[in-house]
């Protein structure tokens, strides 16, 4: 199907979702408009400049662009320090490096919004063959499950940490692939005050993916003590090719930059082969991107509430991440939807997606992610694993004006099906 075959009735439906997103859009403008601000003052306190764009090779000592990028990541995550490279291959990769850094032989670390995304499983060894896990290395992993509702068990959390061989505590701000909601500022802030009052020692780090930007502030701006995500994602803007960052505590950035590279050498390798002007860039333009990609998920939720299939959030539900989570029920609505959004991708439009066992995951997967970036989750793209309930994942919107035109398609072929 092309965007011209599209039916009368299905632009009527598009209309009516905007009119029914019309204040939540004029919210996430507002909170877009304050981001800006956050990342130009922080351009502008760290004298940003030409010079800053120049890449390194080798060694990549003395890189202005990479030192002063690291700045200001620190200024906006509110933190001494932080490790922002091209050398993480991923999110997955940013995270284990943070999580290993936090944690020697004997220790614990716990988990308190359930068990982690799939692609974090094998790393703390409860999936997978995979012999870098925690357990190799002596050091255990517990986890406290979310409430019924998605909320955190505060109760059960500060029960956990009061076992002393706990160091480091584990949040997943996003909502990956469980059927919940994304945990807000607000109850970040809460679990943190809650493990800080039974051990203050307590190390606490927070799997930012898909949520920087989509508030006014970020988790370690509540008590969080490192904060780590994908470039590939929201903080990239769309533009930056790939990488990944950690922010906090000035020590706990210089173990996870020990664990990055080694011992001795931490932050102050790492060439940065032409890619600074893009990081930077696209960190310049990652609120409005966000916001973008926060009214096509608003939008999604609009059309599917006129198709009587549940989402969440819903149009008005609060939003901690660019996800919206869309209950197909079934593998062939699944495939429709991706299939749909494929079609309506700048890239690989022509090709229908199909379940394939991808790299990390214990089933197959079907991805739609027409991206100029490869699984660039910032960009429209739509996945899920092909286990039941069958969920849509969809998230990511360069310009809302694209992402809307993809979620058009996406309905028209459901309703041709």
């Amino acid at each position: 199907m092309k965007i011209s075959e599209i039916k009368p009735e299905v632009w009527e439906m598009a209309r009516k979702a905007e009119e029914r997103c019309r204040d939540r859009f004029a919210e996430i403008d507002r909170v877009a408009e304050h981001n800006t601000m956050r990342v130009m003052e922080a351009f502008q306190d760290n004298k940003v400049s030409e010079s800053c764009f120049a890449g390194t090779t080798g060694y990549g000592y003395d890189d202005l662009g990479r030192e002063t990028l690291d700045k200001i990541y620190a200024q906006l995550f509110g933190t001494e320090a932080a490790l922002v490279r091209i050398g993480f291959v991923n999110g997955t990769h940013a995270i284990s490096t943070a999580m290993f850094s936090l944690v020697k032989p004997g220790d614990t670390i716990l988990s308190v919004s359930g068990t982690p995304y799939d692609t974090i499983r094998p790393a703390i060894g409860i999936s997978g063959n995979c012999h870098g896990s925690l357990k190799f290395y002596g050091i255990d992993y517990d986890e406290v499950k979310l409430k019924e509702d998605s909320s955190p068990d505060y109760e059960a959390i500060a029960k956990a940490c009061a076992n002393p061989k706990v160091t480091a505590v584990m949040i997943q701000r996003s909502i990956g692939y469980d059927v919940r909601r994304a945990l807000s500022i607000k109850e970040i802030a809460k679990i943190c005050e809650t493990v800080k009052g039974v051990n203050p020692a307590i190390n606490i780090m927070v799997d930012n993916c898909y949520g920087e930007f989509v508030d006014t502030i970020e988790p370690t701006h509540v008590g969080a003590d490192l904060v780590v995500g994908s470039l590939i994602k929201n903080p990239g803007g769309s533009i930056a090719p790939t990488g990944g960052y950690i922010a906090g505590k000035k020590e706990l950035i210089e173990n996870a930059s020990y664990r990055m590279t080694t011992p001795g050498i931490g932050g102050e390798c790492g060439s940065t082969l032409g890619n600074n002007r893009l990081l930077f860039q696209g960190l310049f333009m990652a609120p409005h991107v966000v916001a973008q990609a926060l009214k096509t998920a608003v939008f999604c939720a609009a059309m599917m509430e006129q198709m009587g299939i549940e989402t969440s959030p819903g149009v008005e539900g609060e939003r901690s991440d660019i996800i919206e989570l869309i209950k197909m029920n079934s593998p062939e609505k699944l495939k429709k939807f991706c299939a749909g959004i494929q079609a309506g991708a700048p890239v690989d439009s022509y090709v229908t997606p199909e379940p394939w066992p991808m790299p990390g995951y214990d089933c197959p997967v079907i991805m739609a992610a027409g991206a100029f970036i490869q699984g660039a989750s910032i960009e429209l793209s739509a996945d899920g694993p092909m286990r039941e309930p069958y969920i849509a994942y969809l998230q990511g919107g360069i310009t809302y004006e694209s992402g809307k035109l993809g979620i058009i398609m996406a309905v028209s072929a459901m309703l041709d099906a």
